[in-house]
C-alpha cells in the first residue's frame, strides 16, 4: 500500500538523498509499504533529492525552492 509523507516528515530525516528505503529505516513510513507519496504538509528548509517516490507539485515546488530536487527512478 502507499503511505502519505509530510514535508515536515522529510525535513526530520537526517539524510540529504531520501528514498522508500531511507523513509522505511527512518519510521516514517511503515515497513510494509510498497510506496510512498509526498504531500505539502508543513514545511521544507533544507536541501533534500527525494528518489523514486511520489511527490505532489505543490510538493515538489516546495521541496525545488528549498534548493532540493524530485529524481523520478
Amino acid at each position: 500500500y502507499v503511505e502519505v509523507v509530510r514535508l515536515s516528515d522529510l525535513e526530520r530525516i537526517a539524510v540529504d538523498e531520501i528514498d522508500l528505503t531511507v523513509l522505511k529505516q527512518a519510521g516514517v513510513v511503515s515497513s510494509l509499504a510498497i510506496d510512498a507519496r509526498v504531500i505539502l504538509s508543513g514545511e521544507i528548509t533544507r536541501k533534500v533529492s527525494v528518489r523514486g517516490v511520489a511527490v505532489t507539485k505543490g510538493a515538489k515546488a516546495a521541496i525545488e525552492a528549498a534548493g532540493g530536487a524530485v529524481v523520478a527512478q
